[in-house]
């Protein structure tokens, strides 16, 4: 049930009776007891309207129809109406919501676009966040009933696989040699910048590469089905959904490049500008005033970014049909995609009807304030990350549980780990940068992913201790208790949590649901006992703490994060 929307139509249908029509803006109230939730805007709308705040949301409480929701509601400080809503309610929403989530009613075709390493290197920590959050995202959006489309649009293309091909063929690389990618790339790195005529063939190997040249390809191909095996190790060690079907790389849109260049011309957008055909639009300008430019064409030919990005979503729209397209890539390319999405437009590669949106991310941080790095200041390996997680979570593990075989140990300190450097992550503002700390993410207490982890298996064991399948269990709670009411309200909230992140793609909010959840729940635990309770108390008690497992497990799930029974 989308409790906010409910409220939010109702509200404003009394809004409109009053003589002062407007959006009314539901939150849940920030109250300890997490018991209502207040309708706010009502100052703006009775200062539109002409009238006073306070009798404004007298008169929209009068007129209100809550009487099957709410059981009372009340007007605090200068306007705002907070909204008590009906236990007896909650409890028949949490009975007849058995399916945990509701889908969409006019699904769309969203394309998700994420990860997309550069196939030249091994990846490394900074590919984590773009990974992890749209995998997020993508998750949440099929489980809302949207068709979704994952882009993984690797870097596989450009001046540099000729520096990286020619290296390869002048050694005779083969598979093994390819195993430390970062090491295969500083070695060719060191042959361009101080050999002559290394560079000089490298440059040959791009201009072959780029014509086609069958043997060159062949080279190419084996260079690039290496690298992404090495990506689709890391994907599945992070339980990420992205698959080998899901690569639509760069040289992908190689054919259709000149084609963009020329329409582009035939709609008089290019401008020629030191030798490089470029796009002008009055909306970008530098400092001093003086207009960017989005350079489709270099002055010797050869493409960029942007003449890549702007086929990509000619596709997106032509081929794929996309509603929506989600680009889950660093804020430092904002300017760059707010560029090509006006350009996009005002070429007709994307219709109105097609959305397109930046979701832009921060940095991770090391604790001295600085992007993550190793001691050495090198780039941190993603595969070195997760390893040092899965040894820590495991040494925890043993720690905590001393009586764990070793198999059992390693096996939770896997899960633990994986979702440790992963919740740490996705339970902070996508948009805001973060310092990564093993020891907070690590902690079994506060917003974490072993905390929550411990939620679930703590609540099966629940199950196991009293011998109940709890997904046998069926009917209504009983919300008598003010822990088991909070309980209850938090666990129909679920809903709207998740079309809250669709909507705007930031998936703390889905964290922050799930650790309000967990301490719902441990709250619910101290003050009402549920396996030494009776009868119908009982059974609606093994309901709550069902339904709570469920959700923490899915939820859990649409952050790519598993769940332990025991730990």
């Amino acid at each position: 049930m989308h409790i906010k929307a409910l409220l939010t139509e109702r509200i404003e249908t009394a809004l409109a009776q009053c003589g002062a029509p407007g959006p009314a803006i539901i939150k849940v109230s920030g109250r300890p007891d997490f018991g209502h939730y207040q309708a706010n805007g009502i100052m703006a709308l009775a200062k539109k309207a002409g009238q006073v705040p306070r009798d404004l949301a007298l008169s929209v409480m009068d007129a209100v129809d809550l009487t099957d929701v709410a059981d009372r509601l009340e007007v605090a400080g200068p306007g705002f109406i907070n909204i008590h809503l009906n236990a007896a309610w909650i409890a028949s929403e949490l009975a007849s919501d058995a399916a945990l989530i509701t889908t969409s009613t006019t699904p769309l075709r969203v394309v998700v676009d994420y990860s997309s390493p550069n196939l030249a290197k091994e990846m490394h920590v900074g590919h984590l966040r773009s990974t992890i959050i749209g995998d997020a995202y993508a998750r949440t959006m099929e489980a809302l009933g949207h068709l979704v489309i994952r882009q993984n649009h690797v870097g596989d293309w450009g001046t540099q696989f000729g520096m990286l091909l020619t290296h390869m063929q002048d050694i005779g690389a083969n598979s093994v040699d390819l195993s430390d990618l970062e090491a295969f790339y500083r070695a060719a790195k060191v042959r361009f910048d101080e050999d002559a005529d290394f560079a000089s063939k490298s440059r040959s190997t791009v201009v072959a590469l780029q014509s086609g040249d069958p043997k060159v390809r062949g080279w190419w191909q084996q260079f690039i089905d290496i690298s992404l095996s090495h990506c689709q190790e890391l994907y599945t060690r992070l339980d990420v959904s992205l698959t080998p079907q899901d690569v639509c790389a760069e040289s992908s849109y190689n054919d259709d490049l000149p084609v963009v260049v020329a329409d582009l011309t035939q709609a008089h957008l290019l401008t020629e500008s030191d030798g490089a055909m470029c796009v002008f639009l009055d909306e970008f300008t530098g400092k001093d005033g003086a207009p960017l430019p989005v350079i489709v064409q270099k002055s010797d030919g050869g493409y960029l970014y942007s003449t890549t990005d702007l086929a990509a979503i000619r596709y997106r729209n032509k081929t794929l049909n996309a509603d929506r397209a989600a680009y889950f890539v660093d804020a430092r390319q904002s300017l760059h995609f707010r560029q090509i999405f006006s350009v996009a437009r005002v070429a007709g590669f994307a219709p109105e009807r097609l959305h397109l949106e930046h979701m832009p991310f921060g940095t991770m941080m090391g604790k001295d304030g600085k992007p993550f790095q190793t001691r050495t200041g090198g780039v941190v390996k993603l595969a070195d990350l997760l390893d040092e997680a899965q040894a820590r979570a495991t040494a925890l593990v043993k720690e905590k549980n001393p009586a764990l075989d070793e198999t059992s140990a390693r096996s939770i300190g896997n899960v633990v780990g994986i979702g440790a450097i992963k919740y740490a992550d996705l339970s902070k503002n996508r948009t805001s940068d973060y310092v990564f700390d093993w020891d907070l993410m690590l902690s079994f207490d506060g917003n974490t992913s072993p905390y929550l982890q411990y939620a679930y298996s703590r609540i099966s064991s629940i199950f196991s201790r009293g011998e109940v399948d709890r997904a046998a269990l069926s009917g209504t709670p009983i919300l008598n208790e003010e822990a088991e009411v909070n309980l209850g309200l938090s666990l129909i909230r679920f809903q709207e949590t998740l079309e809250q992140i669709a909507a705007e793609g930031f998936p703390h909010h889905l964290c922050a649901y799930l650790y309000d959840l967990a301490t719902r729940f441990m709250q619910f635990y101290e003050t009402c006992p549920v396996l030494t309770s009776e009868g119908a108390t009982r059974h609606s008690r093994l309901l709550l703490a069902a339904r709570t497992a469920q959700t923490l497990q899915e939820g859990l799930n649409l952050l790519g994060i598993r769940t332990i029974e025991r730990m």
